[in-house]
């Protein structure tokens, strides 16, 4: 990249080949968002054309009215058969890689697809996903694309807990789960977790896949016709946390969807035939369903998808595994880097990178520091870093500064994506109409969550996106972090209210409240404040709270610290001062505690921390 003052952009050669370099695209796409996403849409696959593009009734809203399409179709129809569409890399160092042509993924698609029905799988019925990174994810997910099924992912570390609740939500009467996988070396037995949370739900058939490859579909068909979907029925029901204690089921529509995940995907990471994509996210996220799955497929390029973590069983496993498969294009989250980066460079010096050169963040804001190291260690000072900014109920990504274009900033994800039209209320991100195709369409059997959640603060025609941003001189958008009780723990969502909900079912526990602090690897770490009644050991209540967590919600919410304390801050209504507690951690300035009940158990707490 060439530097100018404090920006970045992409060299000549790279602006040659990419497939946006004038910044004229936003002039355009701005005059008339409406017919720019048409145009788009029009390179797509429709049984049917649209007869309206965009219809709004505040604060709801539909695109390519009438349509009609299968995103299946449009991945398969037009891909060459023979080339590499998925790569999987398992976890054992000396097991074999699987790799899969669009020819054999399609064939795997339609036999699955196949036995679904054979089971009493229908258009419009909701299937529960509950799989670890094996390609039968992959396979699963487009199955149900493919028969016109809902699917909802749910991530396999989530606990049995967290996967009743979102089956009792989406009311599935399947779920796709597997017998096992490896975690740092260790078999995870998913199958025990998986029977366990079918439990009170509407679940009457569990599918098995065997993580040695043998799955119920071997045998069927190969061949199966694809559901003729409307532009707005339902694609898939994904969960992400809320700002009280139950996850959200952020409902995502065909035709929208499949429009903005090419399109992001293709001139984000400037998709060209050769290229092997990276993102490192589990599908069990929104970012490893649109670009680990759904935007390198639609784009005819390889994905690739590995079942481990990036530091093991040594610290370079992830740098191995781009120089083996000749990843071209590297999407991951500031967590990881920081841990990269932690590690020293010296791990990585004997990998060349030769092949990459496009780098990409994802999750979270990424600091100036780990921006650096990332550009000077793993892109060699060569390849743009598209820092990107969206969300579960995005569908896609929304704000980043296109490679071809840029300008970059570390720190700042950079500009909205042509035809997005993004601005700063009172320090608040917000998204104003039209609305991009893949965004939302609801809150799952909870329409009075939707409007409160996403429509209220700034009327219904502005969407809230519950972050913080700034806007520079540039135009340049940095998005500072959430502003609601959701923390971002290693680039995932997890509520505090969840949390909370999780700790609170103790029945010794009478109280307690979790914060989010700032945390050198993960970005944000929870820690918990907990009030008990006596008769336990403190060492065995933190320890019990601790599992409480983990059979609520898994591992992922593990708390860093768990303090016990006589009393929380509170207002004289009753109402916890997590605000305060936040602050005790990050060193602020408390401000006036004078509408405290109980001022006095701050300095309590301050010397337990």
């Amino acid at each position: 990249m060439i530097k100018k003052g404090e920006l970045y952009y992409p060299t000549e050669e790279f602006k040659k080949k990419a497939w946006v370099n004038d910044p004229k695209i936003y002039e355009e796409a701005s005059k008339d968002p409406v017919k720019f996403w048409e145009k788009l849409a029009k390179e797509l696959f429709w049984f049917k054309p649209w007869k309206k593009g965009f219809a709004h009734k505040p604060p709801y809203f539909k695109w390519f009215v009438g349509g009609k399409l299968n995103i299946t179709e449009n991945i398969f129809q037009k891909a060459d058969k023979n080339k590499v569409a998925l790569i999987w890399e398992p976890e054992p160092v000396n097991e074999k890689s699987k790799v899969f042509t669009y020819s054999e993924l399609f064939k795997e698609v339609c036999r699955c697809a196949n036995y679904l029905k054979k089971i009493g799988v229908k258009k419009g019925d909701r299937v529960g996903i509950y799989l670890p990174m094996i390609p039968e994810v992959v396979i699963a997910m487009l199955a149900c694309a493919r028969i016109g099924a809902v699917h909802s992912v749910v991530f396999s570390a989530f606990s049995p807990n967290a996967l009743k609740v979102r089956l009792q939500d989406t009311g599935a009467k399947v779920l796709i789960t597997a017998d096992s996988y490896y975690r740092r070396g260790q078999i995870m037995n998913l199958i025990k977790n998986a029977q366990e949370g079918i439990k009170e739900t509407k679940v009457k058939k569990v599918v098995l896949v065997r993580r040695s490859g043998e799955n119920p579909w071997q045998k069927e068909n190969d061949s199966c016709k694809p559901a003729v979907m409307d532009a707005e029925d339902m694609q898939f029901i994904l969960y992400t946390s809320g700002s009280t204690g139950k996850p959200k089921g952020c409902v995502h529509t065909c035709g929208g969807y499949a429009v903005q995940a090419l399109w992001t995907g293709k001139w984000i990471f400037d998709f060209h035939d050769k290229d092997v994509f990276w993102c490192t996210s589990d599908p069990g996220w929104v970012t490893g369903h649109t670009y680990t799955i759904y935007s390198p497929l639609l784009n005819g390029i390889a994905t690739l998808m590995f079942e481990g973590v990036p530091d093991f069983p040594t610290p370079d496993r992830w740098a191995q595994i781009i120089e083996k498969h000749g990843v071209t294009i590297f999407y991951t989250a500031p967590t990881a880097i920081r841990m990269f980066e932690k590690y020293g460079e010296d791990i990585i010096k004997k990998h060349g990178f030769e092949k990459l050169r496009l780098l990409g963040t994802v999750g979270e804001p990424i600091d100036e520091s780990a921006w650096l190291w990332y550009y000077k260690n793993v892109g060699k000072e060569n390849c743009p870093i598209v820092d990107t900014w969206w969300q579960t109920e995005t569908g896609g990504i929304l704000i980043t500064s296109l490679p071809g274009v840029g300008p970059f900033k570390p720190a700042f994800a950079g500009l909205p994506f042509p035809g997005v039209k993004a601005d700063v209320k009172d320090g608040n991100l917000v998204i104003l109409p039209p609305f991009a195709p893949g965004l939302l369409r609801g809150i799952y059997k909870n329409p009075k969550k939707y409007l409160e959640t996403y429509w209220s603060q700034y009327g219904n025609k502005v969407y809230f996106t519950s972050d913080g941003a700034a806007i520079n001189g540039n135009g340049l958008i940095r998005v500072i972090g959430r502003v609601d009780d959701v923390i971002k723990v290693a680039g995932h969502r997890i509520s505090t209210g969840e949390m909370e909900s999780a700790i609170n079912k103790h029945p010794d526990i009478s109280e307690c409240a979790v914060v989010g602090i700032p945390d050198a690897i993960k970005g944000e770490a929870p820690i918990a404040f907990i009030v008990f009644k006596d008769g336990k050991s403190r060492e065995q209540m933190k320890k019990e709270a601790v599992d409480y967590i983990l059979r609520g919600i898994g591992p992922i919410a593990l708390p860093k610290e768990v303090y016990l304390v006589e009393d929380l801050p509170k207002t004289r209504s009753g109402k916890i001062m997590r605000r305060i507690l936040r602050k005790l951690f990050i060193k602020e300035e408390l401000g006036d505690l004078s509408t405290l009940a109980n001022p006095e158990s701050v300095d309590k707490i301050k010397k337990l921390i």
